[in-house]
């Protein structure tokens, strides 16, 4: 497998427990040295442990994608822990598809703006050729959202400051309890549905550089958040997201699902 400086490297967050940790252990069997990052301490740390017990390639950094201050960290302190980057793996996320205002803006702080922020931070770190993965949802696709506001998501020429606008328009409307009138749908169907635009626009920003970026649909998976009756096992939703990682070189912007593209 190589030393651990001559490695390919990941860094993933949310990596503590369910689909992260699950990810984290294959990209490992894949030869990556992994930096796992989650909000708690305690459990990250034990589940680099379980994951590594010689702590050789397996690394732990505590990370709250929706703390500013938190991702700065981690980013001062990359440099000390590995030469670069090679893949990143937004998997972090919470979910909210009731009626709960503060739920819903705090599903859309953490999966769009979190996740947005973290790539930002990070991006001067990944290698040229390097990837990057948006664990997104089937519940992301354009379908759930209103007729009028999709051609808006979907518009080719959308570019970052525009989906700002958008999300943030959807956050107003949520305010006003006007968001299901206009059209939107739950809060966690709004972070996704951005987080595939996003992931749109970054692989035109990143072309350049030859970072590939894809957003990736594990399934419905039976974590914490997809609850005991999902049909899939972690397993099985944590190989979709590395078969997103593994996709080859000319493949940027897509929605994939077990390595196969998806329509959006």
């Amino acid at each position: 497998m190589g030393t651990a400086s001559d490695r390919p490297t990941t860094l993933v967050t949310g990596a503590n427990r369910g689909l992260g940790l699950e990810t984290s252990v294959q990209l490992r069997a894949k030869g990556f040295r992994v930096i796992l990052t989650s909000r708690d301490e305690k459990k990250g740390t034990a589940a680099v442990r379980g994951l590594d017990p010689d702590g050789g390639d397996a690394l732990y950094h505590q990370l709250d994608i929706s703390d500013r201050a938190s991702i700065s960290s981690v980013a001062k302190d990359l440099p000390a822990l590995v030469p670069r980057l090679d893949l990143l793996v937004n998997n972090a996320g919470i979910g909210s598809w009731g009626a709960d205002r503060r739920a819903s803006v705090r599903t859309i702080a953490t999966n769009y703006f979190g996740s947005r922020d973290v790539t930002d931070a990070l991006l001067p770190f990944i290698a040229e050729g390097g990837r990057i993965v948006m664990v997104s949802s089937g519940l992301g696709e354009l379908s759930y959202m209103g007729r009028d506001l999709r051609p808006r998501f979907e518009d080719p020429s959308l570019n970052r400051p525009a989906l700002d606008s958008l999300v943030n328009s959807y956050l107003s409307d949520l305010e006003k309890g006007e968001a299901k009138s206009v059209g939107w749908p739950s809060a966690y169907s709004v972070s996704k549905v951005a987080m595939n635009a996003l992931t749109r626009i970054l692989a035109r920003e990143l072309a350049p550089r030859k970072i590939s970026i894809n957003s990736v649909c594990p399934g419905w998976v039976r974590t914490d958040m997809g609850g005991p009756g999902a049909n899939r096992s972690v397993e099985v939703g944590a190989r979709s997201i590395v078969l997103g990682a593994m996709l080859p070189e000319d493949a940027t912007g897509g929605f994939y699902r077990d390595g196969k593209r998806i329509p959006w």
